[in-house]
């Protein structure tokens, strides 16, 4: 087994020259990302981070906990802001994922998708952290429906908050960056005037449901009629959108992201705008990609901030 991962790990390694000089990923963590393999695992991979991360009460830090958004129960968002109020702050949105079904911006005792909100806080973000409505009692179109809902409250009241209602950023990963990149890419979800953002973010998201079969918690979303499938995708929507994004994936995702992965940015090169900002995460899989936010290993975020900085 110990020679097959290190055969992986030869590989990943010659495929990125300096990662193999000095990587800012604990060694022990690299091996068992490894063991792990290209699945999801999300109870086995927060074992792995969460004795990284910061732990309650945060120092610096004022968090509103569960405001109401919209009247579904499950229409609740966190709001991170500085104790040391500075106005008009870029807004970092996050969507957290779990396949449609599952899944919350935070359960108790543990310290993810904290993590995000934090290390937004401390970059200069006002940092909101959002849950939403899951099938499959809330099909399509609620995740977007959502997203739509989301923008609209931040936008009418994050300026009271310290933070600029003209500089939002969506990011989502993997479900959440699914509903992110239908947000983006459907415009009759939009309530606020050209989709409220300066740009979006989408981590190991899929972004065409007719490349490969659907999976139960696809069917449990987006239905059982396949012929519904191509407009409810979001990958021609977002090469003609106008709003600005920056796609990402984990080395070690399990292969249909990064298969979609190269779909967008095939898809977007072809624009007259030209191709969208892209980056491949090495040596992370498809949880440790976001538990990694506010650790050492920066990779991920110094790419959002570049992003961030390049739109105007």
């Amino acid at each position: 087994m110990r020679l097959a991962i290190s055969a992986l790990a030869a590989a990943l390694m010659l495929s990125s020259p300096a990662l193999a000089q000095q990587s800012p990923m604990p060694e022990e963590v690299a091996w068992k990302l490894l063991e792990l393999g290209r699945v999801i695992d999300p109870p086995k991979t927060a074992a792995l981070y969460a004795p990284l991360q910061q732990k309650e009460p945060y120092q610096g830090v004022k968090v509103e906990r569960d405001v109401k958004y919209g009247p579904a129960d499950r229409h609740l968002l966190d709001v991170f802001t500085p104790e040391t109020a500075s106005p008009s702050r870029p807004v970092l949105i996050y969507i957290h994922g779990g396949g449609f079904i599952a899944g919350n911006k935070r359960a108790p005792g543990s310290p993810f998708y904290d993590n995000i909100m934090l290390w937004a806080t401390k970059s200069g973000f006002v940092g909101v952290n959002a849950t939403y409505r899951l099938a499959p009692a809330f099909p399509w179109p609620a995740g977007a429906e959502d997203m739509g809902a989301i923008v609209q409250w931040v936008s009418e009241n994050i300026a009271s908050r310290g933070g600029d209602p003209k500089r939002i950023f969506l990011m989502g990963q993997s479900a959440g960056a699914i509903h992110v990149a239908s947000y983006v890419s459907h415009d009759e979800f939009h309530r606020v005037k050209g989709g409220g953002l300066a740009g979006a973010i989408m981590v190991s998201g899929i972004y065409d449901l007719t490349a490969s079969p659907a999976g139960d918690a696809e069917l449990a979303y987006y239905g059982s009629d396949p012929s519904r499938y191509a407009e409810r995708s979001s990958l021609q929507g977002l090469v003609g959108s106008p709003i600005p994004f920056l796609i990402t994936a984990a080395e070690l995702d399990p292969p249909r992201f990064v298969e979609q992965f190269e779909l967008v940015k095939q898809a977007t090169c072809k624009r007259p705008a030209g191709c969208a900002r892209s980056f491949m995460l090495p040596q992370h899989s498809h949880m440790s990609e976001v538990y990694a936010i506010n650790t050492p290993d920066t990779r991920l975020t110094d790419e959002i901030l570049e992003f961030v900085k390049s739109v105007k």
